[in-house]
């Protein structure tokens, strides 16, 4: 269990490394709306690195960071790369789930307890990503209506 919470420390900061990647692209674009969703949503990976980090040191375990490969710097679209945001929750939530399922095989209560918060908060992250990528196959080419998007995501809290 400990091995593979260390292992889910380093997909969460991955995650962060992919949407501070996916930011910075969309400020070489001009697309500061995009930028700003997609680096609130790195904080927030940090976050949730910084949740298992901070469990596994009270149960007594010891970090170990592992080195995070390089992400990917572009994207054709703001489709394409929301579309690869969607297929990562989609793995982190299969990781997620792998933590559950071994959590339960070693009956150790506490971190099945501890998962349950990252299961709920993957429905979220889907959901959201998965909204966003709605929105942009409805609107398609339409430059307006990607600024106007652009802008609305922008103002992600």
């Amino acid at each position: 269990m400990h091995e593979a919470l260390n292992n889910q420390i380093k997909n969460e900061m991955f995650s962060a490394y992919l949407y501070y990647s996916m930011s910075l692209h969309f400020t070489s674009m001009n697309f500061r709306g995009f930028a700003t969703w997609m680096e609130r949503q790195a904080m927030e990976e940090m976050e949730h690195a910084k949740k298992f980090i901070d469990y596994v040191t009270d149960r007594g375990g010891k970090v170990t960071l592992q080195s995070i490969d390089k992400p990917q710097e572009e994207w054709s679209s703001p489709l394409a790369a929301f579309e690869d945001s969607l297929k990562h929750e989609k793995f982190i939530t299969a990781e997620i789930n792998k933590l559950v399922d071994l959590a339960h095989a070693e009956n150790d209560q506490a971190t099945h307890y501890m998962l349950g918060w990252f299961v709920t908060e993957q429905v979220e992250e889907e959901a959201s990503v998965g909204e966003v990528v709605d929105m942009l196959k409805m609107v398609g080419d339409h430059k307006q209506a990607i600024f106007m998007l652009d802008s609305k995501l922008g103002q992600r809290q």
